[in-house]
């Protein structure tokens, strides 16, 4: 049988768990974790490529497009392109598309891409605000930072981090056919 001060125990542990949830969503609603762009068309955005050349996010309409978020001196960017550049090679003929966005200046993202190229298109983030992470949700800018566009130019997931093969594949596989 439990005593009172080991009910009064329980009871703090589930309260303190409890808030504990409630402080990480509230956390990652203010800091933006993309929660809030989910269901969402994505914002109107026109990014420059290596050449400069525009870019606008509604041109890749019709395709699922994979956002990535990075820049030179982001150590898990650099682990994560290998995959990016695999998922691209194997999806790409099947209508998805992986767009890196540099956050960085244009020279170092050249320079970076030119000591490790991808097979993949680059676009480069606006850095002065509004920023292009902001944009996208990523308020912290945090990076890696990928976005999930659907066929509609809608946001179907966000995430901080480096993406693995299995979430690559996930993200990317054409949805079967009802």
């Amino acid at each position: 049988m439990m005593t009172r001060a080991s009910w009064l125990i329980l009871a703090l542990a589930v309260l303190a768990a409890a808030a504990g949830g409630w402080l990480q969503r509230r956390s990652a609603q203010l800091h933006g974790d993309g929660a809030a762009l989910l269901g969402q068309p994505a914002p109107e955005l026109t990014l420059p490529d290596l050449d400069g050349r525009p870019h606008r996010l509604a041109d890749y309409r019709g395709r699922r497009v994979l956002l990535n978020l990075w820049a030179s001196w982001c150590a898990p960017c650099l682990k994560e392109m290998p995959a990016l550049a695999a998922a691209q090679a194997k999806f790409g003929d099947r209508g998805a598309i992986v767009l890196g966005i540099g956050m960085d200046e244009p020279a170092r993202a050249r320079a970076f891409l030119a000591a490790h190229p991808v097979g993949y298109p680059i676009l480069l983030g606006r850095l002065e605000p509004p920023d292009t992470a902001t944009a996208l949700g990523d308020a912290d800018g945090v990076l890696p930072y990928s976005v999930l566009l659907d066929a509609d130019g809608r946001v179907r997931a966000a995430r901080r981090g480096t993406l693995d093969a299995a979430t690559l594949e996930r993200w990317l596989a054409p949805e079967p056919k009802p």
